[in-house]
């Protein structure tokens, strides 16, 4: 698990409780951050609460009082066709919103990498196609090659999932332009972008929203 640095003692609010929502929160906890829970769907609210996470209805009034930053999952539109309305909630109330590849890079290195012989490295891979391909051929170089190497994002586990790197170790990221285009962070070593094509036009508001996500 990467501990998220920089809420230490705050309250961070966390919408969606999928894969990448509650491995957010479990990460958000790690690093001595209070994680408050919520999705639309009572089966994952039961989850979570079951887990030990503090729910919160963050669709009621006065729900972002004394929270620093929400964390959403990828799948939910923060603007086009049409805002959320816990997002457009958190915005009106002055929360900055982030997701867990923004965390991620926030988190990354603030601790012990100093510590490393030679730092680990981070590979990003987007595009609309071949993005999948791309990811796991790197990934399976860089081991064949004797070379410390982690595969997530996308594809394989979620990015604060994985284990710390060690000494001259990769973490090799599969990134859609739903991750990239809410991310307040993200500053890879290597960035690849594949190739762009006509998709998710209604998410983006059109090619030049879909570029804008992707760069």
């Amino acid at each position: 698990m990467i501990p998220v640095q920089g809420y230490d003692g705050q309250m961070v609010a966390v919408l969606g409780l999928g894969r990448s929502g509650l491995a957010t929160a479990r990460a958000l906890a790690a690093g001595g951050a209070h994680p408050l829970l919520w999705d639309d769907n009572p089966a994952a609210r039961e989850t979570a609460e079951s887990l030990g996470f503090e729910i919160r209805d963050l669709t009621r009034l006065g729900a972002f009082e004394g929270v620093s930053c929400l964390v959403t999952s990828p799948g939910i539109p923060h603007l086009y066709p049409e805002p959320n309305r816990v997002i457009a909630a958190a915005w009106d109330a002055g929360v900055p919103v982030d997701n867990d590849i923004g965390l991620f890079f926030r988190s990354l290195g603030q601790d012990d990498w100093a510590n490393h012989e030679t730092p680990p490295k981070v590979i990003t891979v987007t595009g609309s196609n071949g993005k999948s391909t791309t990811s796991a051929l790197i990934h399976h170089i860089l081991t064949e090659a004797g070379r410390e190497s982690q595969l997530a994002g996308n594809i394989g586990r979620g990015v604060l999932d994985i284990a710390p790197p060690g000494d001259g170790g990769v973490i090799v990221l599969e990134l859609s332009s739903y991750q990239t285009d809410l991310a307040r962070a993200l500053t890879p070593d290597v960035a690849i972008f594949t190739n762009l094509s006509a998709d998710h036009l209604d998410r983006h508001a059109g090619m030049g929203g879909y570029f804008a996500a992707k760069r």
